[in-house]
């Protein structure tokens, strides 16, 4: 998951925050830490950013544009790549509820602002410490198609796959589910998200790209289209 350079043995954290002095300073801050630090300022774009490369811990503002913190952290835990990632979430809500809600859905620590940053590095490094084991795994395989989840890469008889995001997470939520029929719905709701609003017929798009990615010439095409009824990932011939 991290780069070969001589930054590998350094955190990778994603910083989903919209305020941006809020964000300048977590960069300052936390890069003479010895972490290295990228930025998301809205959901989608923390979804992408997750998508290409997965961070080692996530600090995910509750109050964000578009897709709510909440959601991106629902979202985070229904997928096994990131079902394991930490998540902070920092908001300015100080309700005992709002904690406990933020907790119930999967983050790992709550954080109200103001905060100092001592506490928060040392919140940070505690769940490091806990997450180390856990990022040693994991690997996805069908037939002859295999996913790495901590290098994000695909790989079908040795070959290396390049896929977009979308495409991979939608490779990632067929090779979970073998031989199981999912409706466009099914697929919208579970790789792209239930309140991001998307034409079924996208999933249509993308599983051609999926095809296209996967299958080269004389393979047996794995995506199985069900008539009426939607997309499988199957050895069986379509």
């Amino acid at each position: 998951m991290l780069e070969a350079t001589g930054n590998q043995s350094k955190p990778l954290v994603l910083v989903v925050e919209d305020e941006a002095p809020l964000v300048t300073m977590l960069r300052y801050n936390l890069e003479r830490q010895g972490f290295r630090v990228e930025e998301a300022i809205d959901g989608e774009e923390a979804l992408e950013k997750i998508a290409e490369r997965k961070p080692d811990l996530v600090l995910l503002d509750w109050m964000l544009p578009g897709v709510s913190g909440l959601e991106i952290c629902r979202q985070l835990r229904r997928r096994n790549s990131t079902r394991e990632l930490p998540v902070i979430m920092i908001t300015a809500r100080t309700e005992e509820q709002d904690a406990v809600r933020g907790l119930n859905i999967g983050a790992d620590d709550y954080i109200t602002k103001p905060f100092s940053l001592d506490f928060l590095l040392a919140r940070m490094r505690a769940l490091l410490r806990r997450a180390g084991p856990v990022r040693a795994k994991s690997k996805l395989s069908f037939h002859d198609i295999e996913i790495d989840l901590v290098t994000h890469r695909v790989y079908r008889n040795g070959r290396l796959v390049q896929l977009g995001p979308t495409e991979f997470r939608l490779l990632e939520f067929l090779i979970q589910h073998p031989r199981r029929v999912f409706s466009r719905e099914e697929l919208l709701d579970s790789v792209w998200g239930p309140n991001i609003h998307v034409e079924p017929r996208t999933v249509d798009v993308h599983i051609r790209r999926l095809r296209k990615a996967i299958n080269a010439p004389g393979e047996l095409d794995l995506v199985r289209t069900v008539r009426a009824a939607g997309y499988a990932l199957d050895i069986e011939p379509n």
